[in-house]
Order: C-alpha cells, then structure tokens, then sequence
C-alpha cells in the first residue's frame, strides 16, 4: 500500500481549495454584472407593474418639464412646457404658428408675434397684441382649446398609455440615466422609457401610431410661476379670434 505523504496531502488539499475558489470567482462573475444592481428595483417587475408604478410616481410629482411632438389627426404640436398642480409656462408651435402658454391658477395668458394674430384673422390688432400676454376668456373656444397644454394631470393620464399586449424591451439610457423600456404590441403601440433611479418617473415616451415623441425631464423641481405684469397684459375682451 502505497502512503502519502502529509505534505503532499496537505499540498492537494490546498490546491483543490484554491480551484474551488478560483471557480467560485468565475461564476461570481460570469453572473455578476446584474442590471437592476444599484437601481430602483422596477426593471424585475412585470411590464404592467412598471406601468402602474411610473403613473403612481408621475401622479405624485408635484412638477415636471414635458418636451417633444404631439400629433392628433392631421395636427402636429411641438410642446415645451413646464407643468405644475397651479399652473404652467412654455411654448406651443401648430401649423406654423408659435406661441407661449402661461397659466396661474384659472387665468390663461396667450403671448404671440403679430404673424400669429394676422393668421388668427385679426390684423387691425396685431400690432397691439403681438409679444403681449392676452389674457384668454374662460367662455372662450380659445380657452378650452389651449388650457389642455398646461394641465399637467390632463396629460399625463392621456399621454401615458401604451396600447396592445406589454413587454419589456431591455435596459436603455435617456439623459445620462438608466432606464427600462416597456412597450405595446412589439412597439407598435407605443414604447416607454422608465427611470431606474430613484422613482420610477417616464423619461421618454414614443406614441403608438407615429403620434409623436416627447421626453419628461425635472421631475419634482419646482419653478416660478407669476402672472405677467400689468404692462406686458392684454385684456382682448370676450372672445378672441379663431387659432
């Protein structure tokens, strides 16, 4: 019978320890690089959970800034607009025509180059009201038209919906921030880009049916909102011409 040696066992004994560890660090690795490591958690939810969880957190924002191309029917509107529970402020551009939207509470302020009233129709007065707030009737067709693109719970309830069976569609970037990306019937219904840091807010949204593409950034962050001062107001009067 042939007798090991002690050190010679105890040689293999280590080696076959460090193998063991060796391997152990392979695997480690091999599965180590997990996508949700560091992140909020939602990328491991089912698509519909995600979905529910970014309209929650969007809900609860108290502020947001909303950028990008909404098309309905044979209108396309490129937005830029900062909206809050109280109120909004940015631009709107539709068939040519730019304009700025500024809503403080119930009040809606409409400011706009002469260009845009010549084309609304009311050319004797584009000189007095190009590049002032006009201050928008509430009884006015105007008013329910426009008021649409400063409410931010209006938007966001219309805007975030994916349409078809939900899927994810891996990890993605918007911003310098990781996301994960849900989509509608293969993307044919819409495709939706979610934060995973911190809440789980949209950051990109593309519209199911080239309806457009838009992007929410500043989350949370609030901005000043006032009524334009009394020199740069306009009160146009009951109604204001057809845009």
């Amino acid at each position: 019978m042939t007798v090991i040696p002690r050190t010679s066992a105890r040689r293999r004994t280590a080696l076959r320890a460090c193998g063991l560890a060796l391997a152990a660090t392979v695997l480690t690795g091999c599965g180590g690089d997990d996508p949700d490591a560091g992140t909020n958690g939602v990328g491991k939810l089912p698509p519909d959970k995600i979905q529910s969880r970014t309209r929650s957190a969007a809900d609860a924002a108290e502020d947001v800034h909303l950028a990008g191309t909404v098309v309905t029917g044979k209108d396309t509107y490129t937005l830029d607009m900062r909206l809050k529970a109280g109120g909004a402020s940015g631009s709107v551009t539709a068939k040519g025509s730019a304009f700025r939207l500024l809503r403080v509470g119930e009040k809606l302020y409409l400011k706009a180059d002469a260009g845009f009233w010549k084309r609304a129709g009311d050319s004797s007065a584009a000189a007095k009201l190009q590049d002032k707030y006009v201050k928008v009737p509430q009884a006015d067709a105007a008013y329910k038209k426009f008021i649409g693109f400063t409410e931010k719970d209006v938007l966001m309830s219309g805007l975030l919906t994916l349409h078809g069976k939900l899927a994810t569609a891996g990890r993605h970037e918007q911003g310098g921030t990781r996301t994960i990306r849900v989509t509608g019937d293969g993307g044919l219904g819409g495709t939706l880009d979610v934060s995973l840091a911190g809440n789980p807010y949209p950051l990109r949204l593309v519209r199911g049916g080239d309806a457009g593409t838009l992007t929410f950034s500043d989350w949370g962050k609030d901005f000043p909102l006032d009524e334009p001062a009394e020199s740069e107001t306009v009160d146009y009067g009951s109604s204001l011409p057809a845009s």
